[in-house]
């Protein structure tokens, strides 16, 4: 495939300045405002934190810690010439380079039946015993139903993905809800596996997710590409993680995470599972490698 379709400018630190703006693509909202902040603090904190605290992991719990981010829109958002195929070979080398799986939501229903159908073909072809954490769009409760239905037979956890419903266009064109403590609740009681509710990172979702106790907790501004408050993911784990750890089992957090240093903050302010997105997808349409070597060896970015 040519790069040169690809929705992504091939910065050398991918730190939200040179997609400015671009939706569709790898930009975000405001001139990149909370994506470029969520690169930002990272290194902030880690510059202002008692360097003899922080630890120090081995490749082996990186690996164990590592996981990538739903990504959805591969032809609109990252220029890939067919959305199915885009799934099966990136889960693939993923999965080859040791990072655990994601599959998101999206519309039409394809978006969601290609990620879970990569998954159950890779089961045939390359592990048997593969399982992914699923994230579905907060749609009225009898269509998500049968997405969870949907995803059940190869998922590790099932989530709703909540800040999807600032994103006012699919808001509006698929009806999506901003769901209750009280529904929250009640898919957790109908499901084998954790649930987890991805998008945490307004005041009144810290409040709803106190009440609906989940099994995870995750931190995410949808990669700064939604209309919420201004701020980083790093900075809320930091802040509102030791109140979070009370209400459920595991937090989990993305947002510009670009290097193994990034996941041992991460780790240290109690996150136990790091996602990543955007420099997995940028290394493997400009380079066919994941760039998992890279973010062991190196402080620096992917």
């Amino acid at each position: 495939m040519e790069t040169s379709i690809f929705r992504c400018h091939n910065c050398k630190v991918c730190l939200g300045t040179g997609c400015l703006n671009e939706l569709p693509g790898m930009g975000g909202l405001n001139n990149n405002e909370n994506f470029r902040l969520n690169c930002s603090s990272w290194e902030r904190l880690y510059n202002e934190e008692d360097k003899s605290k922080i630890p120090q992991l081995s490749n082996e719990e990186i690996h164990s810690l590592l996981r990538y981010a739903p990504v959805t829109g591969a032809v609109e958002n990252i220029g890939w010439e067919d959305e199915e195929s885009f799934y099966y070979d990136f889960f693939v080398a993923l999965h080859k380079s040791g990072v655990n799986l994601s599959i998101g939501d999206g519309t039409p229903d394809s978006k969601l039946l290609y990620g879970i159908n990569s998954v159950k073909t890779m089961r045939k072809e390359v592990d048997k015993n593969l399982s992914v954490a699923a994230f579905l769009k907060p749609y009225p409760d009898e269509n998500l139903h049968n997405r969870i239905a949907w995803t059940m037979p190869i998922a590790s956890h099932i989530g709703i993905d909540i800040d999807a419903y600032n994103i006012v266009t699919m808001r509006n064109k698929v009806q999506l809800e901003k769901k209750t403590a009280s529904q929250i609740k009640s898919y957790m009681k109908k499901l084998l596996v954790p649930f987890v509710v991805k998008g945490v990172f307004t005041r009144e979702d810290i409040e709803m997710v106190k009440e609906a106790r989940p099994d995870v907790i995750y931190i995410s501004n949808h990669g700064g590409r939604v209309d919420t408050r201004r701020g980083s993911t790093a900075l809320l784990l930091k802040e509102a993680g030791p109140i979070l750890k009370k209400y459920c089992n595991e937090i989990w957090v993305d947002g510009g995470i670009r290097c193994k240093r990034d996941v041992e903050l991460a780790h240290y302010y109690g996150a136990s599972q790091v996602l990543v997105a955007r420099p997995f997808i940028k290394n493997y349409c400009y380079n066919g490698y994941i760039g998992i070597d890279e973010f062991l060896s190196s402080p620096a970015e992917l």
